[in-house]
């Protein structure tokens, strides 16, 4: 099971950007699909973006397209999440996920999460 670490979340005010980075020290990540996931207080995890294991092909959710970029460096074993243009209803813990498949928004269909990364946005 591949699990993952993340960094690069925080407070941040709104309209500002955040870069979340997700390794695997051990496992390359160049095999694996990997999907970033949300959780605000009280609501149910949602997917927000996804890149395929090649990094051909992107995915992102209705409500951060176009403000968030997921771009995967093979040379650092990293994917990353650019986040731009943060508003508070971005606000909310952050996770990343890899799967040994095509992409995906569904949580269940991955098996490697990493520890989360809380990302506030707020005055």
């Amino acid at each position: 099971q591949v699990q993952l670490e993340q960094s690069g979340g925080g407070l941040v005010q709104p309209g500002g950007s955040l870069r979340l980075s997700c390794s695997a020290p051990g496992f390359i990540l160049a095999y694996y699909t990997i999907g970033w996931f949300r959780q605000a207080p009280g609501k149910e995890r949602e997917g927000v973006s996804c890149i395929s294991s090649n990094g051909r092909s992107t995915y992102y959710s209705d409500s951060v397209k176009g403000r968030f970029t997921v771009v995967r460096d093979n040379a650092d074993n990293t994917v990353y999440l650019q986040m731009d243009n943060l508003q508070p209803e971005d606000t909310g813990v952050y996770y990343c996920a890899a799967r040994p498949g095509s992409p995906s928004y569904y949580s269940e269909q991955y098996n490697g999460w990493g520890q989360g990364t809380q990302v506030t946005v707020a005055s």
